[in-house]
């Protein structure tokens, strides 16, 4: 951000994380037979709805850390683990009711470490709480898209959708130079590589079997690594308040993937049991 506006940034790295698919997708055609490639109208038709969400997502959360630190931002974001299995009551998806309770805790964990005592929250933390909801409404989406369309090609054209609103964004409020993203290169390679290529690109494949709201729980971690980061590389501090809330936050995630995990695994010893005797 001290070189490049937020659209600018997301514009390349997404291009870039969708391009670094192509050579994969094509690998991997070249090894399936015909008969078992899926339809592209499903994918291209997911990739717009996906690829709206996460430009909504990212660009408010891109432009909210102008304003606040990385670490705020990271686990108001993890805020998702709340709104997912609520927005999934839409969908007529019901968590269990260990993700309710985990999703209370990060909840006032929130509170704690974003509204300060006066009841005040800061620009940048509003703008990061209003991008959950369409991080939220994107992992729904994937968790309906991935199982019936290919995830490397959903994960690319989503990519491709969100650098194209973002470039158009950018041309309007931005100023573009080389220069500046020449000087920004460092963080662009691995947001596009790393971040989008990698790490997104997993989510879509990991949700073709993972429950929504699971999955939330565990991507809300990345609230725990943007703090570590944000104090190891940018030298942010968190207050007594705030270090508080972290531990709600990470405390109901945890609890919530505990309690899933016991729970299916009680019925799975119940099922062993039932089929012996």
């Amino acid at each position: 951000m001290d070189y490049v506006g937020p659209f600018t940034f997301n514009a390349v790295r997404f291009a870039l994380g969708s391009l670094s698919l192509i050579p994969l997708i094509l690998l991997l055609q070249k090894r399936q037979p015909r008969s078992s490639e899926l339809k592209h109208k499903p994918v291209l038709k997911g990739a717009i709805m996906a690829g709206v969400a996460l430009f909504a997502g990212a660009s408010l959360q891109q432009a909210g850390l102008v304003y606040t630190t990385a670490g705020n931002a990271g686990f108001i974001t993890g805020l998702y683990v709340v709104i997912v299995p609520i927005l999934g009551l839409f969908w007529r998806q019901r968590p269990h009711v260990g993700t309710w309770l985990g999703a209370i805790l990060a909840a006032v964990g929130l509170y704690f470490l974003s509204v300060t005592e006066s009841f005040a929250i800061s620009f940048g933390d509003l703008l990061v709480l209003i991008g959950a909801f369409f991080w939220a409404g994107h992992v729904l989406l994937i968790g309906w898209l991935a199982p019936q369309t290919d995830s490397l090609k959903l994960a690319s054209a989503q990519f491709a959708v969100c650098s194209i609103l973002s470039l158009l964004t950018a041309l309007v409020v931005e100023v573009i130079t080389l220069e500046a993203i020449w000087e920004a290169g460092v963080p662009i390679l691995y947001g596009g590589l790393g971040s989008v290529g990698i790490a997104y690109t997993l989510q879509v494949i990991a949700q073709r079997d993972s429950h929504p709201a699971h999955s939330a729980i565990i991507l809300s971690l990345e609230g725990v690594f943007a703090a570590i980061g944000g104090w190891l590389l940018l030298n942010e501090m968190l207050s007594l308040r705030g270090f508080f809330g972290c531990a709600l936050m990470l405390a109901g995630m945890i609890f919530s993937e505990m309690v899933v995990f016991f729970s299916q695994k009680g019925r799975s010893l119940q099922a062993a049991t039932n089929h012996r005797h």
